[in-house]
């Protein structure tokens, strides 16, 4: 189904500097809204600032990264959806495609796929849509991880699964391409210390979830895969029960490349979540 990471285009730089959004570490815990605050409360909490950092051009070599070494992959892949706008074929064409893909990939024994986002880059005009996030943060936490096993299976496989190795990783792909406006830069998950992720609430009516933010640290390494395609795919883990060494967590961010167009077709992504279930 899916060919060997290689790039469309031969790689015409080595790296771009992107001003990347860290959350400064004030001792406060971060919150976060998913839904219309109460008056006079602010969406979100917490103090931003823009940093400066080098952004890798993950093109020159994409077949060396890999999800356990560095959170994130990069892979050719084509899929047979034909509106990514519609729901009902997300459901029954896409999210088959993304578990075959997963279980190949990682060799895992069960993936099941939960959730997804579309974002745009013109968002806020189209109703129901995201816009993407310009921030660093990772998606889930060793409080969070877990509790998505208990919300997504039944009591008995989650207590049984919760005994074994499971992973979180999304799968971002472009609906069109070349993406131009707002790519998405990832970072190395060997240069994050556990001192740089900050808990953050993410409150939902009814529920508070718990993702990372990140604050800054000059050893953060950054890559990004400019300009692409639809058939092109970034897996990025966002949470890994193991601690023996291998990547747990991938933060990531869009960000402005320097290096587009001054007048970029707004971005148009996808992003699917789903559990990776291993038997071990």
């Amino acid at each position: 189904m899916a060919n060997a990471a290689t790039a469309l285009t031969e790689p015409r730089f080595d790296q771009v500097e992107g001003l990347l959004t860290y959350l400064v570490n004030t001792g406060i815990r971060p919150v976060s809204y998913n839904y219309e605050p109460p008056p006079g409360v602010p969406m979100r909490s917490g103090r931003y600032e823009d940093r400066r950092m080098a952004v890798a051009n993950g093109r020159l070599d994409p077949a060396r990264y890999s999800l356990d070494e560095h959170g994130f992959q990069f892979r050719r892949d084509h899929s047979a959806v034909k509106d990514f706008y519609d729901e009902a074929e997300i459901e029954r064409v896409y999210f088959p495609e993304v578990e075959r893909l997963l279980k190949h990939v990682t060799g895992a024994e069960k993936i099941v796929t939960f959730d997804h986002t579309l974002r745009v880059g013109d968002g806020a005009k189209r109703k129901g849509l995201r816009e993407p996030v310009r921030r660093v943060h990772n998606d889930y936490t060793p409080k969070s991880g877990p509790q998505r096993i208990r919300d997504l299976l039944d009591p008995a496989e989650a207590e049984e699964r919760l005994k074994h190795r499971f992973a979180i990783v999304n799968v971002w792909r472009p609906i069109r391409g070349p993406i131009e406006e707002a790519p998405l830069a990832v970072c190395d998950a060997r240069s994050v210390a556990p001192e740089d992720l900050i808990e953050t609430d993410l409150l939902y009516p009814g529920r508070t979830g718990e993702i990372y933010s990140v604050a800054f640290n000059p050893a953060h390494r950054w890559i990004y895969f400019p300009e692409m395609e639809r058939d092109e795919v970034l897996f990025l883990k966002v949470y890994d029960s193991v601690t023996d060494g291998r990547a747990r967590f991938a933060p990531h961010t869009a960000f402005e490349d320097p290096t587009g167009p001054r007048a970029p077709i707004p971005r148009e992504s996808i992003e699917t979540r789903s559990l990776v279930l291993f038997q071990t």
